[in-house]
């Protein structure tokens, strides 16, 4: 009945919660080394075979996959950030999420500037993740100034 103590217990959640976090942060990382090895593998062969029309849209493919990878190092960023400072660093998941509708808008397929609400939802979504940012990082400026002050 001791591991049921509150502090006994929190304590083995706390662990639980780390342990899961390095696993998927060691999932992350080979599965971010294999998307960037076949990435890389790819690219060279279409480079070196030279059967491929960048233009055709296989650039915006290359594009995508590259974001998807740099999104994919973000969150492993966000993962060890969790392990080192026990807390979830909002601004990096912020810039992250950014990041991340900025590879949208940056692959969207041709004629999607044709769907006014679609660009319209994206533009919503650029500027709420911006003013979160912008209001997280005017919290932590006053509480640094707050801080300072006392």
């Amino acid at each position: 009945m001791r591991f049921l103590n509150d502090d006994n217990f929190l304590s083995g959640i706390h662990g639980y919660e780390r342990l899961l976090a390095k696993l998927l942060a060691l999932l992350l990382a080979v599965v971010i080394g294999v998307g960037t090895l076949e990435l890389l593998i790819e690219t060279i062969s279409k480079t070196v075979s030279l059967q491929t029309n960048w233009f055709d849209g296989s650039l915006i493919k290359l594009l995508d996959r590259l974001l998807l990878i740099f999104i994919a190092l973000e969150v492993l960023q966000n993962v060890t950030a969790y392990l080192r400072d026990q807390v979830v660093q909002i601004e990096l998941v912020l810039l992250t999420a950014l990041t991340a509708v900025a590879r949208k808008v940056i692959v969207l397929p041709p004629g999607t500037e044709n769907k006014p609400a679609l660009m319209a939802g994206f533009g919503l979504i650029v500027v709420g993740i911006a003013a979160a940012y912008w209001l997280v990082l005017m919290a932590r400026r006053n509480n640094q100034v707050n801080s300072a002050n006392h």
